[in-house]
């Protein structure tokens, strides 16, 4: 486009002028779209939404599985100047209305399997005036305003929006301590930008290469893993739309032959567990792991064991991808490796004063050409995360005299189960609705392979008795899964300072100790 800067156009259009439109572009459960199926179908978004009057700007609430579609709807928002907004398909039907009001979402995309939640979605926000529906669905289930994606047949071109590089191109959510989601806004320029600095540089990403990732593409991890590498680099997006298991990845890597496999430290370790053969692997070049720190033991095991490096790094919604990591040529196991190029990152003490001398622990702050502008309506979180041009990220690390750069955990009481972060006050209400508890607090704990998960101490409201099993039913009914307490400890009372605080740091003690008395 002349005269400005659109990241859809980037992506796909760029791609046919270099005369990759007929290369394959994404492969999902045996099929195969290339670069102009993918443009074609961007296409019919566009059309669609120019058709439903929806202006530029406006919010398109995305709740997708990871399949072509994903894709179009993406794509076809920026492309036309609108914002899509990928959610969880693992979050509740009311934690979607929850974003969809906050975000003021005019248009509501769903994959059919999800359905069922558009009517508490579109109860809680009312902004919403059209729905989508993608994939087959039983007509009954669909109103008169409700429409099939299926059914939508223009493919003519449709013009590219007039945007830059600093235009708002996309949002996505991100859980603070509260458990209220804020939306992270990002601009068009920001995807290219970690593409440039990251996938470019330190995996060296081109069009030959395969992209399979174990992370989902509403989360930032994911989208970068398997649709901006993807397409920035002109080569292919493997695409499952089932939730992940080991297997069933060790299965799809056999069938699709992947060159770059993106998972989390949790998944490295049920692999490891699984033990597929490593003949499976024999296509992959690298293994890249984040979302939380991967234990050495495990990084050095997997590499071993599967014979290509791991290369374990830590970035964020805010930051979009991953700014510091281990490199193709450098691993160093236990730590998240060097500041990616073209970013810059340090460490500031309680005083926010920064800290000069290695293995000293510090606050991490990073900066970069990635990150966000700031949080939807969040004036008080965007002040605090924000600052004077740097990222706070919430991490503490240390940085050794040869610049590699080490996790300690963070300075906040959230976990990261699964490499996915938990806000225990969320997980919490969710236990004192049950009939027979009093009290919660959901803490931390490192499992044996230094792993976290989430840990729930319950007092019992009097007269009653605690039954573990229907806690446990009870979460699994009302939250994802990945937030669900691992362990439920039933306690008399919880420990609390002098103005009625839980000392939480007392709980993680005590499950330090009892791990280590085992």
């Amino acid at each position: 486009m002349a005269n400005g800067y659109n990241a859809a156009h980037w992506l796909l259009d760029r791609n046919l002028e270099l005369g990759r439109g007929e290369s394959v572009a994404i492969r999902c459960r045996g099929e195969s779209l290339t670069y102009s199926d993918v443009l074609r179908d961007a296409w019919r978004v566009q059309n669609l939404l120019a058709d439903l009057a929806i202006e530029a700007e406006a919010r398109v609430l995305l709740v997708l599985n990871d399949e072509p579609e994903f894709f179009s709807w993406f794509l076809g928002c920026m492309r036309s100047g609108m914002v899509p907004v990928p959610a969880s398909t693992m979050a509740t039907p009311t934690d979607l209305a929850v974003i969809a009001a906050d975000c003021h979402a005019q248009v509501l995309v769903v994959s059919a399997e999800y359905s069922d939640r558009i009517g508490t979605i579109s109860s809680g926000a009312p902004s919403i005036s059209h729905t989508v529906i993608v994939g087959a669905v039983a007509g009954d289930s669909v109103t008169t305003e409700t429409i099939r994606w299926a059914d939508v047949h223009d493919v003519q071109e449709a013009p590219v929006a007039v945007t830059t590089g600093e235009s708002p191109a996309f949002w996505l959510y991100s859980s603070g301590t509260t458990g209220v989601p804020k939306g992270v806004i990002h601009r068009h320029g920001d995807q290219q930008a970690t593409f440039d600095t990251y996938a470019s540089v330190v995996l060296r990403a081109g069009p030959t290469d395969r992209f399979l990732s174990v992370a989902k593409l509403f989360f930032a991890y994911g989208l970068g893993n398997s649709l901006t590498f993807p397409l920035a680099s002109g080569g292919t997006a493997i695409l499952e739309p089932a939730r992940p298991t080991p297997r069933s990845m060790a299965e799809l890597i056999g069938r699709e032959q992947p060159s770059i496999f993106f998972a989390t430290p949790g998944f490295v370790a049920a692999l490891l567990d699984t033990d597929p053969d490593p003949e499976t692997f024999r296509s992959i070049r690298c293994t890249v792991t984040a979302g939380e720190a991967l234990p050495a033991e495990l990084q050095k095991r997997f590499a071993a064991r599967y014979g290509h490096p791991v290369l374990d790094g830590i970035g964020s919604t805010e930051a979009l991808h991953i700014f510091i990591s281990n490199t193709l040529d450098d691993q160093r196991p236990g730590t998240s490796g060097r500041v990616v190029p073209g970013y810059a990152a340090l460490l500031r003490d309680e005083n926010g004063v920064e800290i000069v001398e290695p293995d000293v622990p510090g606050s991490l702050f990073v900066q970069g050409p990635s990150t966000a502008v700031g949080y939807w309506q969040r004036e008080d979180a965007t002040a605090s995360t924000f600052v004077d041009g740097w990222l706070r990220t919430g991490d503490v690390y240390t940085r050794s005299a040869d610049d590699y750069w080490t996790f300690l955990g963070r300075n906040s009481d959230m976990i990261k189960a699964g490499g996915i972060w938990v806000s225990p006050a969320e997980v919490e209400n969710v236990l004192v609705a049950h009939p027979d508890v009093l009290e919660a607090a959901v803490v931390g704990s490192r499992t044996t392979a230094g792993l976290e998960e989430t840990v729930a101490f319950v007092v019992a409201r009097a007269g009653h008795s605690i039954d573990v099993a229907s806690i446990d039913a009870h979460c699994r009914e009302h939250m994802a899964s990945f937030k669900r307490p691992r362990q439920v400890i039933v306690v008399d009372q919880l420990p609390k300072t002098a103005t009625g605080k839980i000392r939480r740091f007392a709980l993680r003690d005590n499950l330090t100790a009892a791990h280590g008395a085992r």
